[in-house]
């Protein structure tokens, strides 16, 4: 059976609520080896590490989303700090930028995704990052703290150009059902210009469903789907594409240490 791990997911959101338990063992029997669920407050990142408690096969991230980040305290850093010690916390995230969205002011996304950058320096852990139309801000912050922090930027959205500089900076790239959508060519471009050991898939669940099942709720059984478009984009074969982004995210969210 092909094995697949599915880096980034939001398994405490209300839409699992009806049949959360019974997806997740079926999705898991059916070869997705690893999923992360993904905090974006301190509400989401308890709910993350309570699943990742329960399930073998699930490890959490905590951190604070860009947009929730209005309200946050050096108080709530310190609870995110200490969720990290948890065996089951593999990153902080999803911290970074999103500049679609107008609740929070730029200057204070920009002060707390530095800080979890910084916290993530500190206790030597890898972050997810959130960019959303935030590229050039993203990217100068990021090279802020290239020799201290690694990283993935989750749901890539940027040029090929951006793709390759974070790969040289020893940064990794996620991708989405978002790669199975008829107007993906610069995420395609992205997946071609950088090394497959550098390449990680998800499907952010549960958003984004890829074709041919886009408009539903999205779920990790859908991963293979972005893995298949991959492999057609690389050349490569649907095996290939599966172990190698599996080994990529069992590396960078180091698995069993």
């Amino acid at each position: 059976m092909i094995q697949y791990y599915d880096t980034h997911a939001h398994y405490d959101d209300g839409r699992f609520d009806s049949d959360r338990d019974e997806l997740l063992r079926t999705i898991h029997g059916e070869g997705i080896a690893y999923i992360n669920t993904i905090g974006t407050d301190i509400p989401s990142s308890q709910a993350s590490i309570a699943l990742a408690e329960r399930y073998p096969f699930i490890y959490a991230a905590v951190g604070g989303w860009p947009g929730n980040v209005g309200d946050m305290t050096e108080e709530d850093l310190e609870q995110y700090r200490q969720m990290c010690s948890h065996k089951k916390v593999v990153a902080i995230g999803e911290i970074g930028l999103d500049y679609y969205y107008h609740d929070v002011p730029h200057d204070v996304q920009k002060h707390w995704f530095r800080r979890q950058l910084e916290m993530a320096a500190e206790l030597d852990m890898p972050v997810v990052v959130h960019d959303r139309d935030a590229h050039g801000d993203c990217m100068e912050i990021v090279r802020e703290y290239a020799d201290h922090v690694t990283g993935v930027f989750h749901c890539f959205s940027g040029s090929a150009e951006m793709a390759v500089e974070l790969t040289k900076l020893g940064w990794y790239v996620s991708f989405t059902g978002v790669i199975t959508f008829k107007n993906a060519r610069r995420a395609l471009e992205a997946i071609e210009a950088i090394p497959m050991e550098r390449i990680m898939i998800e499907t952010d669940a549960p958003y984004l469903a890829p074709v041919p099942y886009r408009g539903r709720r999205n779920h990790s059984g859908y991963v293979p789907e972005v893995a298949k478009k991959i492999a057609e984009i690389r050349g490569m074969t649907l095996e290939e594409v599966a172990r190698i982004t599996t080994e990529n995210g069992i590396r960078f969210f180091h698995l069993g240490k």
